[in-house]
């Protein structure tokens, strides 16, 4: 039988770090407000959470983190001169972020780290699990992998981790899991996690990326999580804790995503997000796949 697990409502975007792999870019504008053709990359991250169904949504930030508060607030003054213009296309936009979600913000103070930045959640998300979100991964919104992830943990209980192949050489850039097979062919259950491995000491070939669904028992084992790879607090250690001990908060599964992922996170990826996401919209993508093509025709000839 199926086990009824409580409700998950309330996503977590933690949105403290400091950007500095787009610096200068980032010297006074937070990372996750970089556009992505149109729209802050931060905007992507929050529709995927209300399409899955948390409309509650925390944003952990940090100093010079203001204009995202400012983004999904309503701005008066541009309405109105919008209003007056009769721009009811732009208006709707601007309209649109503000309506999104309940959005709620805590200030990580010490950036210690993502394990700590999860950890300044636990007032507002109390005794419930919840989902975390980070802004580096966008995920298409044709692969509902967060909703997905939230079946499984509300079958099995416990938490649950996004997991994706990635190359040998690549591994040592993400957390990795070890896993077993289960009945469900895209979902494992962990036995184990390692932080950013060397690729000869890997357990595997499968990579956590940024979607998190957490059991409320690891806030008490990030508490006494010591620090650890480049001296911050790491989400990996405590949940390598938890596939240890499934009696501080349940199993810890994996959700195996084999969809559309774009990494914002390195400026060569953001770009190939950016050209990625154009191309397939309906009101750019016929001009822009023309001259990209006529663009890489130029620079093969040349070449």
């Amino acid at each position: 039988m199926t086990q009824s697990h409580p409700r998950i409502s309330k996503a977590v975007i933690p949105a403290a770090g400091l950007g500095t792999r787009f610096l200068p870019a980032t010297k006074a504008t937070p990372k996750e407000m970089l556009p992505v053709v149109d729209k802050p990359a931060i905007q992507y991250v929050v529709e995927e959470a209300v399409s899955a169904g948390l409309d509650d949504v925390l944003m952990i930030t940090g100093r010079n983190k203001r204009p995202l508060e400012d983004h999904f607030d309503r701005n008066y003054e541009l309405e109105s001169a919008l209003e007056k213009k009769g721009d009811a296309e732009r208006l709707a936009k601007v309209q649109e972020s503000s309506d999104l979600a309940t959005m709620h913000y805590v200030r990580q103070g010490d950036p210690r780290g993502l394990g700590h930045a999860v950890l300044c959640a636990a007032p507002h998300v109390g005794h419930e699990p919840f989902a975390v979100l980070l802004g580096d991964d966008l995920i298409d919104p044709r692969d509902p992998l967060l909703r997905r992830m939230i079946e499984v943990q509300e079958r099995h209980g416990g938490s649950v981790v996004a997991l994706m192949e990635v190359a040998p050489e690549q591994i040592h850039l993400y957390g990795c899991a070890a896993v077993e097979a289960t009945a469900d062919g895209d979902v494992v259950k962990v036995t184990g996690l390692v932080e950013k491995p060397d690729p000869a000491d890997a357990p595997s070939s499968y990579a956590i990326i940024g979607r998190y669904v957490l059991d409320p028992g690891i806030f008490g084992i990030l508490r006494e999580t010591e620090p650890g790879r480049g001296g911050e607090i790491q989400l990996t250690d405590a949940l390598q804790q938890l596939a240890q001990d499934e009696k501080v908060g349940g199993p810890v599964h994996g959700v195996v995503f084999k969809g559309r992922r774009y990494d914002t996170g390195d400026r060569g990826d953001y770009l190939r997000a950016i050209v990625r996401l154009a191309c397939e919209r309906e009101d750019l993508g016929p001009d822009f796949r023309t001259w990209l093509r006529s663009y890489v025709a130029e620079e093969m000839q040349q070449s």
